[in-house]
């Protein structure tokens, strides 16, 4: 339990006031928004499949904490912004995350401890990590009420910078630093996969596996689902365009400039460096062109874009198997792929999805799959339950600070616990119709 110094802090004065603090307010809480996404938990049933992923070797006759309280500890906690174990000294007793995690608040029954959490992230096992990655696709998949005509799968890698001897490590010549290389793929805002990679590695490196996974899951559900996949030239590699033709799967990819691509475009940018220097205005001129590297299989279809702008030229090039008109393929199949890297910087600025300090490979994916399952929330509250609202857009930290960080008053009776919110609350009237939503949803 928390020991609490009471002694009245004094602070200057007001007009004809002394202005005085302490610490003696009682249970009180500062996230009584938890209470939001633990009906959001409770409608994915996320805690509960996350935990039937995980053996528990524990011998239970002496188990304080439950496997499957101990993950949605720590799943609140990293969507209310709390990235640390070290985190949970002090939240193992605050009312709102013991009531989110299914426990009476009760000051005389803690959650679990920052070790008692390390060995639970210490005994993760490959086995587990895999059958916990399964459970993205089913979120996505359930969250449809109807097939849709189209999906796109965006898969990117980014740089996961680590500052100690982790297992797996490597500097990264691009990124000039030591880093993992995480992959990840997004259908939209949906997020489908994180897996946790080496940086001596190829960006491309599982991205036809895990793609292959991902799409035979999803025709099971969605037969005639037509599939893009979509990424930037780092997964332009002609065994993954020649899997994706034998498949029925669409793709649309950056391409890197090289000295044959840079003589095809330039009549094309020509054209546009004239029109330039007679009106002054930025030019984008598109054109196409079949092209095969050195490494496929046959040419394929590959969009031109010369672009004068006024800091000078800018040449694009797109490989795809869409039909579309150039400008079309471009602007409309490739360049929305920007905003997953929007998802991405959510995940790692707001959701701590770069907190990957552990010192072995395995807990540190556990670490990545978490705040992964913490998106997961937020974007099934956002999109869900608050679609007609301003926040239907917010991102993590927005989310937060609007419905998660809610001070309140924790009163436990004999028959009830009661959660006394704060009277000056700016969102009130948002945070009512999004509790009956979700009430409404889960009955």
């Amino acid at each position: 339990m928390t020991e609490c110094n009471t002694d009245a802090i004094t602070f200057s004065r007001l007009p004809r006031r002394q202005l005085v603090a302490d610490f003696d307010g009682g249970r009180l809480t500062s996230d009584a928004g938890l209470l939001l996404l633990r009906e959001v938990d409770r409608k994915l049933g996320l805690s509960d499949t996350i935990s039937a992923c995980l053996l528990d070797p524990r011998d239970q006759r002496y188990v304080v904490h439950q496997q499957r309280d101990m993950l949605a500890q720590r799943l609140l906690a990293i969507a209310a912004g709390y990235e640390d174990l070290n985190d949970h000294d002090t939240l193992r007793d605050d009312p709102a995350l013991q009531t989110a995690t299914g426990k009476l608040p009760d000051v005389e029954d803690p959650l679990a401890s920052p070790s008692t959490l390390c060995r639970l992230e210490q005994r993760v096992d490959r086995r587990a990590l895999a059958e916990m990655s399964k459970l993205f696709v089913e979120v996505f998949l359930k969250s449809f009420d109807k097939p849709p005509e189209e999906i796109i799968l965006n898969v990117d890698a980014t740089d996961d910078p680590i500052h100690g001897q982790q297992e797996g490590r490597f500097y990264h010549g691009d990124y000039r630093h030591y880093c993992f290389l995480p992959l990840s793929v997004f259908c939209g805002g949906h997020l489908l996969c994180a897996l946790l990679r080496p940086a001596n590695i190829d960006p491309a490196k599982h991205s036809r596996a895990i793609i292959k996974l991902l799409v035979d899951r999803i025709r099971q559900e969605w037969p005639e689902v037509r599939i893009i996949v979509r990424g930037d030239s780092g997964f332009c590699r002609g065994k993954f365009m020649r899997w994706c033709e034998n498949h029925s799967v669409d793709y649309v990819f950056g391409i890197g400039r090289n000295k044959v691509l840079e003589r095809r475009i330039a009549p094309l940018m020509d054209e546009a460096e004239a029109a330039f220097d007679e009106t002054g205005q930025k030019q984008r001129l598109f054109g196409e062109t079949e092209y095969a590297a050195q490494t496929w299989d046959r040419e394929r279809r590959v969009i031109m874009k010369a672009e004068r702008l006024l800091e000078g030229p800018n040449r694009r090039f797109v490989v795809t198997s869409l039909d579309a008109l150039p400008q079309s393929v471009y602007d409309e199949g490739y360049t929305p792929r920007g905003d997953m890297e929007n998802r991405i910087k959510e995940q790692q600025l707001m959701l701590f999805a770069d907190r990957t300090s552990c010192h072995e490979f395995a807990s540190n994916q556990f670490r990545l799959l978490l705040s992964s399952f913490a998106y997961v929330l937020l974007h099934q509250l956002r999109t869900t339950h608050l679609a007609q609202t301003d926040l239907a857009p917010a991102q993590a930290d927005r989310l937060r600070l609007t419905l998660v960080k809610i001070a309140a008053r924790v009163r436990l009776t004999a028959r009830r616990v009661v959660f006394h919110l704060s009277s000056n609350c700016p969102y009130q009237s948002l945070f009512r119709t999004t509790a009956a939503s979700l009430l409404l949803d889960t009955g």
